[in-house]
């Protein structure tokens, strides 16, 4: 008979001994904010950021180039988290709070 090691092994028994998983689907308040005040500002800087280069504030072009790029930088994730939040709550297939990474 073939030597069996059960010292790592995983039975049925021993996932159903352990306490039960219940998945969660609240919202999580802090990403979300955090998300939505990314979009806000990012937008704030990429418009800003380009009406400082065509009236050249704050001296040349580039300075308002580059702070729209800075506005680009946080306006990406605030979007991208603020849209996954809007359809896990509208219930869409595939979004979940749970895809938000906490904070």
């Amino acid at each position: 008979m073939a030597y069996v090691d059960h010292a790592f092994s995983i039975s049925d028994e021993d996932i159903m001994v352990e306490t039960s998983y219940v998945a969660q689907n609240r919202p999580p308040i802090k990403e979300i904010g955090l998300a939505v005040a990314m979009l806000f500002f990012g937008t704030l800087a990429i418009v800003l950021g380009f009406v400082m280069a065509a009236n050249r504030v704050g001296g040349d072009r580039a300075h308002g180039l580059f702070f729209a790029a800075l506005g680009a930088v946080l306006f990406l994730p605030g979007f991208y988290y603020t849209r996954i939040a809007y359809y896990a709550y509208k219930g869409y297939k595939g979004f979940s709070f749970a895809n938000i990474p906490p904070v």
